[in-house]
């Protein structure tokens, strides 16, 4: 038996590491670790308790309070409005609306790739969904008219990301339910560092190519003005729903969850509206939303256990102890997790890592004088690295399956856009207020 919170976690790091390495799925690795970690605990418990007692007892309530959320509610919703979009050819009018306004900018349609990322991951949620949809439809577009396929691929993946910090977002939803932080303030707080990476994306691209004369073609493609006032019927529309899903919850008229649905409502209008949508598309969507969906509340399910467990064990008041002991500053500290975070990208996929992690970094957060809101936005940060951190970055093993190239190129290309994702966490970080702003302004 052992009583030493410190030795406790360092057994619960390893059992549930070793684990995962055996393809268990994440829900059962979560609450397997859980039940061994209660099993090896010291207990100190009345003679009329067991320990099998207290486990079920534990285990039962956790499922319970994991599943019997009504913000949850959101997850399936917004996963089967990204499902009707990418499945439709609602992608392919969102690339050809923007060809005719981003042609003269530096860098020409090279920014079509941050552009339909932004865009597709305001109705989307999902970063794969956005990588792959945009993917498929820019890349080859790009190489034939005379662009460099490495600065594609690199804006791609970065831009990519932004499905996850961009609302509606999977990864706010899990974090929010887990860390018992408003959904909605997540989303509006993840708007402003969204668009600054998007930015700074944009504004590399533009420097790059005014540098390298081989990154655009020397002749573009030229658009009347009544090409470019056509291309508007493709994006007002997409405009409009992402009006309507994050101006219902900035303005306080609807929830989340309520926004949601309105979103799949305004998903299947727009398929309608471009004539792509037919019972097969959404047969299609309802059965990946349920598969998709199953798996990430047994996810949740499994990382609320391990968070009860951990609470019983004393580890996450033990740790927060030896962390505020250290003496460190706030900033030294977030630089540490960070660098944790970016070292767990290298072996694990974003959903896993915020689960995982969360029960123990949110108290020592909380208590080193961050709030759990702003958190929330440096967490999608650390989750968007491990996207397109090797050797498991997810985003760029779809880059690979949709270019055929060598997963080292494409590292290699994508690495300017980590380093520009490093700076705006280094920006948020110095500048709180960036994140606290619109949530901040909402009505209540």
């Amino acid at each position: 038996m052992i009583s030493d919170p410190l030795i406790l976690t360092i057994v619960i790091l390893v059992v549930m590491f070793s684990l995962l390495l055996t393809s268990l799925w994440i829900g059962v690795s979560l609450i397997l670790t859980g039940i061994i970690g209660m099993l090896i605990y010291e207990h100190h418990l009345p003679p009329i308790i067991s320990i099998y007692d207290k486990i079920g007892d534990l285990l039962a309530s956790s499922l319970y309070d994991a599943l019997n959320s009504w913000s949850l509610a959101a997850l399936p919703m917004f996963i089967l409005m990204g499902e009707i979009l990418y499945k439709s050819s609602i992608s392919t009018k969102l690339l050809n609306g923007l060809k005719p306004w981003l042609n003269y900018i530096p860098g020409g349609l090279l920014h079509v790739n941050v552009a339909a990322c932004s865009l597709f991951a305001a109705v989307s949620g999902s970063s794969a969904a956005t990588t792959a949809t945009v993917g498929k439809i820019t890349l080859d577009e790009l190489k034939k008219r005379g662009y460099s396929k490495s600065i594609a691929m690199g804006s791609l993946a970065g831009a990519g990301t932004l499905g996850f910090l961009i609302p509606p977002s999977l990864i706010m939803i899990i974090y929010g339910v887990l860390a018992d932080t408003s959904i909605g303030k997540l989303f509006i707080a993840g708007i402003i560092p969204g668009l600054l990476l998007a930015t700074l994306y944009s504004v590399y691209i533009m420097i790059i190519s005014k540098i390298d004369k081989t990154a655009e073609p020397k002749v573009k493609e030229s658009f009347t003005l009544k090409q470019k006032i056509d291309s508007l019927k493709d994006l007002i529309p997409i405009l409009l729903l992402i009006t309507v899903i994050l101006g219902s919850i900035y303005g306080g008229i609807a929830t989340p969850t309520e926004a949601a649905a309105l979103g799949v409502l305004g998903s299947i209008l727009l398929a309608v509206y471009f004539k792509s949508f037919n019972y097969e598309i959404f047969k299609n969507a309802i059965m990946n939303t349920v598969v998709t969906s199953s798996m990430i509340s047994f996810i949740i399910a499994g990382a609320v256990f391990l968070s009860q467990v951990i609470g019983f064990l004393g580890i996450a008041r033990a740790m927060s102890e030896f962390i505020i002991g250290l003496g460190l500053s706030p900033l030294v500290l977030i630089l540490l997790i960070g660098v944790m975070y970016i070292i767990l990208g290298m072996i694990l996929e974003g959903v896993s890592i915020v689960v995982m992690t969360l029960p123990i970094v949110l108290p020592i957060i909380l208590l080193s004088g961050f709030d759990a809101l702003w958190f929330g936005v440096f967490l999608v940060f650390m989750v968007e690295m491990a996207q397109i951190t090797p050797p498991v970055g997810f985003s760029l093993f779809v880059i690979q399956s949709i270019s055929g190239e060598k997963i080292e190129t494409i590292v290699k290309a994508t690495f300017p856009f980590f380093i520009l994702m490093v700076v705006t966490v280094a920006i948020i970080t110095f500048f709180p207020e960036i994140v606290h702003y619109l949530p901040n302004k909402m009505i209540k």
